[in-house]
């Protein structure tokens, strides 16, 4: 069964190339812009689900926005 998956896992080699393409792509200012921006992201997306989630504990709690 993990013989399946195993191919999907990326190793050492595979990682280094994904980075290395990163950088001759997108240079190195560029990419604490990107990953500030992935950050505020999934803070946002974390926000909402915990919002969501607060709805469906508890639903009689209403926002006066």
């Amino acid at each position: 069964m993990t013989a399946l998956f195993l191919p999907l896992i990326p190793g050492p080699y595979q990682i280094v190339i994904v980075v290395i393409l990163v950088l001759l792509l997108f240079g190195g200012k560029k990419i604490p812009e990107l990953m500030r921006g992935l950050g505020s992201g999934i803070k946002e997306f974390k926000d909402a689900s915990k919002e969501e989630k607060d709805d469906i504990i508890d639903p009689k709690k209403e926002d006066n926005n």
